[in-house]
Protein backbone atom coordinates (compact mmCIF):
# COMPACT_ATOMS: atom_id res chain seq x y z
CA UNK A 1 0.00 0.00 0.00
CA UNK A 2 1.32 3.60 -0.77
CA UNK A 3 1.60 5.41 1.89
CA UNK A 4 -1.23 8.79 1.81
CA UNK A 5 -3.63 11.28 3.18
CA UNK A 6 -7.39 11.52 1.64
CA UNK A 7 -10.09 13.19 2.87
CA UNK A 8 -14.11 12.56 1.59
CA UNK A 9 -16.97 15.25 2.62
CA UNK A 10 -20.49 14.28 3.39
CA UNK A 11 -23.17 17.30 3.57
CA UNK A 12 -25.17 15.72 6.24
CA UNK A 13 -28.19 18.23 6.29
CA UNK A 14 -28.56 17.06 2.06
CA UNK A 15 -27.93 13.56 2.74
CA UNK A 16 -24.94 13.62 -0.19
CA UNK A 17 -21.21 14.17 -0.71
CA UNK A 18 -19.95 17.89 -0.62
CA UNK A 19 -18.70 18.72 -4.12
CA UNK A 20 -17.14 21.59 -4.71
CA UNK A 21 -16.05 22.44 -1.06
CA UNK A 22 -12.58 24.50 -1.24
CA UNK A 23 -9.71 22.67 1.41
CA UNK A 24 -6.80 23.72 2.51
CA UNK A 25 -4.11 21.53 4.00
CA UNK A 26 -1.23 23.11 6.18
CA UNK A 27 2.02 21.53 8.10
CA UNK A 28 2.93 22.39 11.34
CA UNK A 29 -0.90 24.54 13.15
CA UNK A 30 0.68 27.56 14.53
CA UNK A 31 3.37 30.02 14.21
CA UNK A 32 4.91 28.08 11.62
CA UNK A 33 2.23 27.22 9.60
CA UNK A 34 3.21 26.20 5.81
CA UNK A 35 0.11 26.18 2.88
CA UNK A 36 1.02 22.45 1.17
CA UNK A 37 -2.11 22.99 -1.01
CA UNK A 38 -5.77 23.90 -1.47
CA UNK A 39 -7.97 22.43 -3.70
CA UNK A 40 -11.86 21.51 -4.18
CA UNK A 41 -13.79 18.16 -3.80
CA UNK A 42 -15.26 16.75 -6.48
CA UNK A 43 -18.67 15.24 -7.44
CA UNK A 44 -18.31 12.28 -4.79
CA UNK A 45 -17.16 14.50 -2.17
CA UNK A 46 -13.20 13.31 -2.40
CA UNK A 47 -10.27 15.13 -3.62
CA UNK A 48 -9.26 13.58 -7.49
CA UNK A 49 -6.04 12.38 -5.87
CA UNK A 50 -5.01 12.10 -2.48
CA UNK A 51 -3.51 14.84 -0.34
CA UNK A 52 -0.12 13.97 0.18
CA UNK A 53 1.03 10.36 -1.39
CA UNK A 54 4.35 8.53 -1.28
CA UNK A 55 7.14 10.58 -0.20
CA UNK A 56 4.85 13.57 0.48
CA UNK A 57 3.86 11.70 3.45
CA UNK A 58 5.71 12.82 6.48
CA UNK A 59 5.54 11.89 10.53
CA UNK A 60 4.10 15.47 11.52
CA UNK A 61 1.49 17.96 13.09
CA UNK A 62 -0.85 19.44 9.99
CA UNK A 63 -4.40 21.07 9.60
CA UNK A 64 -6.98 20.26 6.94
CA UNK A 65 -9.31 23.53 7.09
CA UNK A 66 -12.87 23.01 5.45
CA UNK A 67 -14.57 26.00 3.93
CA UNK A 68 -17.66 24.83 5.03
CA UNK A 69 -20.02 28.38 4.99
CA UNK A 70 -18.78 28.68 1.48
CA UNK A 71 -20.13 25.28 0.84
CA UNK A 72 -23.17 25.78 2.23
CA UNK A 73 -24.01 29.49 0.90
CA UNK A 74 -23.21 28.41 -2.90
CA UNK A 75 -26.10 25.52 -2.35
CA UNK A 76 -28.59 28.94 -1.36
CA UNK A 77 -28.48 27.76 2.13
CA UNK A 78 -29.76 30.86 4.03
CA UNK A 79 -26.95 31.70 7.32
CA UNK A 80 -26.95 34.03 10.25
CA UNK A 81 -23.65 36.61 9.60
CA UNK A 82 -21.55 35.74 11.07
CA UNK A 83 -22.42 31.85 10.56
CA UNK A 84 -21.96 29.08 13.69
CA UNK A 85 -19.44 27.19 11.50
CA UNK A 86 -17.25 29.16 8.90
CA UNK A 87 -14.24 27.52 7.99
CA UNK A 88 -13.90 23.98 10.39
CA UNK A 89 -10.23 23.00 10.92
CA UNK A 90 -9.05 19.88 12.19
CA UNK A 91 -5.58 19.33 13.39
CA UNK A 92 -3.84 15.40 13.15
CA UNK A 93 -0.45 14.09 13.55
CA UNK A 94 1.17 11.40 11.41
CA UNK A 95 3.19 9.30 12.92
CA UNK A 96 3.42 6.58 10.92
CA UNK A 97 4.77 7.75 7.44
CA UNK A 98 4.13 4.06 5.76
CA UNK A 99 0.68 4.20 6.17
CA UNK A 100 -3.12 5.36 5.33
CA UNK A 101 -4.23 8.20 7.00
CA UNK A 102 -8.27 9.29 5.89
CA UNK A 103 -9.30 12.39 7.49
CA UNK A 104 -13.49 12.47 6.73
CA UNK A 105 -15.77 15.21 7.35
CA UNK A 106 -19.36 14.95 7.90
CA UNK A 107 -21.14 18.22 8.07
CA UNK A 108 -24.00 20.69 8.13
CA UNK A 109 -24.39 24.44 8.88
CA UNK A 110 -24.63 23.87 12.33
CA UNK A 111 -22.58 20.99 13.32
CA UNK A 112 -19.32 18.79 12.06
CA UNK A 113 -17.98 15.41 13.60
CA UNK A 114 -14.84 14.03 12.11
CA UNK A 115 -12.76 10.34 12.92
CA UNK A 116 -9.40 8.58 11.59
CA UNK A 117 -10.51 6.37 8.46
CA UNK A 118 -8.09 3.84 6.69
Amino acid sequence: MTPKLSTHVIDTMNGCPASGMAIELWLNPGADRQLLLATRTNGDGRTDKPLLSGAELKKGRYELVFFVSDYFKSKSVALAEPPFLDRVPIQFGIADDTGGYHVPLLCSPWAYSTYRGS
